[in-house]
């Protein structure tokens, strides 16, 4: 028992430093909802014409 809860620490010690040292880009602080997480749509290209 002692074994595999040595190898389980060790196993999430190295995924931590994996993710860390991983960049910039990647968060391990969960889901997020705010407006700062969302990039601005881009805006159409050209509209339909309208049809008379």
């Amino acid at each position: 028992m002692a074994k595999i809860l040595i190898a389980f620490i060790i196993i999430a010690g190295a995924a931590l430093y994996l993710l860390t040292k991983g960049g910039s880009d990647v968060s391990i602080s969960g889901e997020q909802h705010g407006v700062e997480t969302h990039t601005p749509a881009a805006p159409a290209a050209s509209a339909a014409p309208a049809q008379k």
